[in-house]
C-alpha cells in the first residue's frame, strides 16, 4: 500500500510536466495499440501486469481498456452472477488505476473507453435522460450486454448535453485516479444508438422553430423515398446532425480535456455530417473491416481540414465475417493486406482489435469478433515483426502534413435525401445512406490526391494565390458532383468561385428540404455557372501520378519534400468480409508511373513484390528514392469463402 502511495505521488509529479506541454501528436510513438477487453470478473493485479508485459514484449505501444459483459452472458445466463469489481465502485477505480500505473511503468500507453460496452449508458441513466424516439413516447433504448450484466440500463440521450454531462460526471470521477501520469485518450466507439426516428425532449418544437412547419404530420412516412417526405427527412437529418455534434461530440471532447485527457472518436455510423463530427475529436478514428478501408478517407480528410495530426483505426475487426469466424486462426498476410489499405487511405496509427484480458499464464478467453491477440493465437509468432512494420509505416505517415490537390464535396445532402440503402448493401447494424459507407472518390480523379470537404470547411477556407487553404489542407480546385446541395454550401462555393477558385461542376445541384428558397437558389446557380473558372472537366491541373493506377496511395509533405505510400494492388477495393488467405500471391507486379511534384516529373518503376507495399520519397531537390519497409509474412493458406444462403450480418430481402 505504501509503495502504491509513493507511485501515486511520483506519477502526479510527472503529470504536471506532461500536461504543461502541448503535444499535437498525442501518442509518444507509433507503436500500435490494442483494444483490451475486460470481461466482467474479478480483475487481479498480477494478471494485469502479466498481460501488459506480454504486450510490450510483442511490440505494442499501449492498450485501450474496454469493459464488457461477463462470459456467462454468452450463454444467456441471467441466474448465476459473476463476481466482479462493481461498476464505478472504489474497487473498480483502484484496479483501473493500477492498470494505468502498470502501463506507465512499462512505457506503455493506456486509453479508456468512456463507458461499458459501446453506446454510452448504464443502470444509473434515468428514464428521462435516455435515448428517445419520435414515434413511441415510452420507448427507451436499453443497454444489456455491459459490465453490469444481467442488470439492465439505458443508453443516454445523445441529443441532450445535460444527459451526457450527468453520465460523464460519474464516469469521469471513477476514472480520475487513472488519469494521472502519461496522458490518456478517452474513447468513444462507433455510433450504436438506434437512429430511426431519433428524438429528444422538445425536439418537435425545435424542428418547428427552425423550419416553420410541424414534423408530426410526416412522421409515419419519414423514411419514404417519395416527395415531400425526402425533403422533410433532409430537414430532420440536418437538425439531428447539428444536435448530435453540438449536444454530444463537442461536449465529449470538452469533457475529456477537462479531465486531463484527450478524445479519440469514431463517428462512423453517426447521423451527422461526418467531416464536422470527426473534426470535434482530438484524434479521429476510422475502423475496418466493418467499414471498408476506403471509408478512412473521410476521417483522414477531416483531420487535414481541422489540423489534426493523428488518424487512428480500429483494425482487423471481423476480418473474415461475424461472429467467431476463423477466430484465433487469422493469417498475418491477410492482416497486412488490410493495414496497407488503411495506410493508403489516410490512417497513421493502428489500434488492433484486439486482446482479451486473461488470467496470468492463460490465453483461453477470446472475444467473439476477430482478431485474437494472444499467445495461443495463430498470429502470435509473427506479431512482434509485424508490429515493427506497422510502427515504421505509421511514423512515416505522421511526418509533415497530408498532401492534397483537389477538394471533393462529400455528398451528405444526397445521403440524407436517399434514406435507406438498397437491401443488398445493408447489414443488420447498418441501413442508411447517411453513413456514407459506400461513397468513393470518382474514377476520373485517379492520379490526383483528393480529400473530402464539406460546407463547414468551405465556409472557413481562404482562397489566395491560386490555392484554397483550410487547416493543413491545400487545394487547386473543388470537385462538385452532388444531386442536392444545401444553400449555405452553395453560397460559400459561389463566393470562392468569384474569388477565382476553379470549380469542376459535374451536374447542376438541386436544393434539398421541404420549404425551398427557389428564387435565391436559382440566382446563386446562375451566378456560379456564369463564371469562366466553373467548368465540367478538369483542366490545367497536373496529376500527381500517371500510369496504370490500380492501387491506392497516400501522401505526406514535409519541408524536405513528398513521401508517398503505395499499397500493393491486392489491397485495393477490399470488402467485408475478406476471404481466408485472400492475400495469397507469388506474383511480382510492376507498374511504370510518372510522379509530378513541384512542376517536375519523375519516371518511376513500382515493383510490388508479393505481400509488399512501397514507400517513396520525392525530395524538393534530388531524385526519388525508396525506403525499405519490407515485412514478409508467412505464406497464407487460401480457402475460398463459399456462401450458402443468407449470412448472419445480412438483412432479409422483403
Amino acid at each position: 500500500m505504501k509503495k502504491l502511495s509513493l507511485l501515486f505521488l511520483f506519477l502526479i509529479a510527472l503529470s504536471g510536466e506532461n500536461f504543461s506541454q502541448t503535444n499535437i501528436y498525442y501518442y509518444s510513438d507509433s507503436r500500435p495499440y490494442t483494444r483490451w477487453w475486460w470481461f466482467a470478473d474479478i480483475i487481479d493485479r498480477e494478471s494485469v501486469q502479466d498481460n501488459l508485459v506480454w504486450l510490450k514484449e510483442n511490440g505494442f505501444g499501449g492498450v485501450e481498456i474496454a469493459w464488457v459483459y461477463p462470459l456467462n452472458r454468452m450463454n444467456k445466463d441471467t441466474i448465476n452472477y459473476t463476481p466482479r469489481q462493481e461498476w464505478l465502485s472504489r474497487d473498480w477505480s483502484d484496479i483501473v488505476a493500477y492498470a494505468k500505473f502498470a502501463a506507465d511503468s512499462l512505457g506503455l500507453g493506456c486509453d479508456f473507453t468512456f463507458g461499458t460496452l459501446w453506446p454510452f449508458g448504464d443502470s444509473k441513466v434515468p428514464f428521462d435522460e435516455a435515448t428517445m424516439n419520435l414515434k413511441e413516447e415510452n420507448w427507451r433504448q436499453e443497454i444489456t450486454a455491459s459490465w453490469e450484466y444481467p442488470k439492465k440500463g439505458y443508453v443516454i440521450d445523445h441529443l441532450n448535453r445535460n444527459a451526457f454531462y450527468n453520465y460523464a460526471e460519474r464516469i469521469g470521477n471513477a476514472l480520475k485516479p487513472a488519469l494521472i501520469g502519461k496522458k490518456s485518450a478517452l474513447f468513444c466507439d462507433s455510433w450504436e444508438v438506434e437512429t430511426r426516428y431519433l428524438a429528444t425532449h422538445g425536439f418537435e418544437k425545435k424542428f418547428k422553430d427552425k423550419y416553420g412547419y410541424e414534423i408530426s404530420q410526416f412522421i409515419d412516412s419519414l423514411y419514404s423515398t417519395n416527395e415531400p417526405y425526402s425533403g422533410v427527412r433532409y430537414d430532420y437529418m440536418k437538425l439531428i446532425s447539428e444536435m448530435t455534434i453540438e449536444e454530444f461530440y463537442k461536449p465529449f471532447t470538452e469533457t475529456c480535456n477537462k479531465l486531463g485527457a484527450f478524445s479519440r472518436v469514431q463517428v462512423s455510423g453517426a447521423p451527422c455530417d461526418l467531416i464536422s463530427g470527426y473534426a470535434t475529436a482530438d484524434v479521429p478514428e476510422s475502423e475496418a473491416m466493418l467499414f471498408e478501408p476506403s471509408f478512412s478517407t473521410i476521417p483522414a480528410s477531416s483531420a487535414a481540414l481541422s489540423g489534426k495530426k493523428v488518424i487512428t483505426s480500429e483494425t482487423f475487426t471481423c476480418l473474415y465475417g461475424w461472429p467467431r469466424i476463423r477466430l484465433a486462426e487469422e493469417q498475418t498476410a491477410d492482416l497486412k493486406l488490410v493495414a496497407d489499405a488503411l495506410f493508403a487511405n489516410g490512417v497513421n496509427h493502428i489500434i488492433w482489435h484486439g486482446k482479451p484480458y486473461n488470467k496470468k499464464g492463460t490465453d483461453t478467453t477470446k472475444f467473439y469478433a476477430s482478431v485474437h491477440v494472444g499467445k495461443s493465437g495463430s498470429l502470435a509468432k509473427e506479431i512482434p515483426a509485424f508490429n515493427k512494420y506497422l510502427e515504421k509505416v505509421s511514423a512515416k505517415m505522421k511526418e509533415g502534413k497530408t498532401f492534397s490537390d483537389i477538394a471533393v464535396y462529400l455528398p451528405t445532402e444526397d445521403g440524407y435525401i436517399r434514406g435507406e440503402l438498397p437491401v443488398e448493401k445493408q447489414f443488420i447494424w447498418a441501413w442508411g445512406e447517411y453513413e456514407q459507407r459506400y461513397t468513393y472518390f470518382p474514377d476520373e480523379l485517379k492520379g490526383y490526391r483528393p480529400l473530402w470537404i464539406n460546407s463547414e470547411f468551405l465556409k472557413k477556407a481562404k482562397y489566395e494565390n491560386g490555392i484554397l487553404s483550410v487547416g493543413d489542407a491545400e487545394f487547386k480546385a473543388l470537385y462538385l458532383n452532388t444531386e442536392f446541395l444545401d444553400i449555405e454550401a452553395l453560397q460559400s462555393i459561389r463566393t470562392l468561385a468569384k474569388s477565382g477558385l476553379k470549380i469542376i461542376l459535374k451536374q447542376i445541384p438541386k436544393e434539398p428540404g421541404f420549404k425551398k428558397n427557389n428564387q435565391e437558389y436559382f440566382k446563386l446557380i446562375r451566378e456560379l455557372t456564369s463564371l469562366k473558372n466553373v467548368q465540367s472537366e478538369i483542366s490545367d491541373i497536373n496529376k500527381l501520378v500517371t500510369g496504370n493506377i490500380d492501387f491506392d496511395y497516400w501522401c505526406r509533405e514535409t519541408e524536405k519534400g513528398l513521401t508517398i505510400f503505395f499499397a500493393n494492388p491486392k489491397s485495393e477495393g477490399l470488402k467485408f468480409p475478406i476471404e481466408y488467405g485472400q492475400s495469397l500471391t507469388d506474383e511480382k507486379q510492376i507498374r511504370e508511373v510518372i510522379i509530378t511534384y513541384k512542376n517536375k516529373s519523375y519516371p518511376v518503376t513500382l515493383e510490388f513484390s508479393p505481400y509488399q507495399s512501397l514507400l517513396i520519397h520525392i525530395p524538393e531537390d534530388g531524385q526519388p528514392y525508396f525506403e525499405d519497409i519490407s515485412f514478409i509474412p508467412e505464406t497464407p493458406v487460401y480457402i475460398p469463402r463459399i456462401k450458402e444462403g443468407k449470412d448472419r450480418w445480412e438483412v432479409e430481402k422483403k
